[in-house]
């Protein structure tokens, strides 16, 4: 649709605060991460399609959330409850997402305080900051 058209249609004009494109179907999330170090703590916005926003890596984030968006499954769920996870500790690390993707509301925390929060985090790297060991390895 031409920003024409979307202004005519209730969309944005060129005195409104958001841009064109971020209409109710386009994805965007706050991200507020804590206790990671090497300055990846903060809020962050992020859209997709078009990628953009405040967030560090915006094209990285949107494409990590697209490869875990699958029929049938949540890319935010929680890890099952029950399950054997190893007993490890993987930092202080939190976060907490919400927003809207794929046309659904998103409201989701995440920690490292063990093996299967550790791989639910890093599955949506770089969304959420890479930290542990390969964040250790560059610093």
């Amino acid at each position: 649709m031409s920003p024409a058209a979307y202004a005519q249609a209730g969309g944005t004009g060129p005195s409104s605060p958001t841009r064109p494109g971020d209409g109710p179907d386009r994805d965007h999330l706050t991200v507020t991460v804590r206790n990671a170090g090497g300055g990846a703590d903060g809020t962050f916005e992020l859209y997709c399609a078009p990628d953009g926003g405040n967030h560090p890596d915006p094209r990285g984030a949107c494409a990590a959330l697209e490869r875990g968006t699958l029929w049938g499954q949540d890319v935010f769920a929680p890890a099952p409850e029950g399950g054997f996870c190893t007993m490890q500790y993987g930092g202080p690390a939190t976060a907490h997402v919400t927003g809207t993707w794929a046309g659904r509301p998103v409201d989701a925390t995440y920690d490292r305080r063990d093996g299967c929060q550790i791989s639910r985090w890093d599955r949506l790297v770089p969304l959420l900051p890479s930290v542990g060991g390969e964040a250790g390895a560059r610093a």
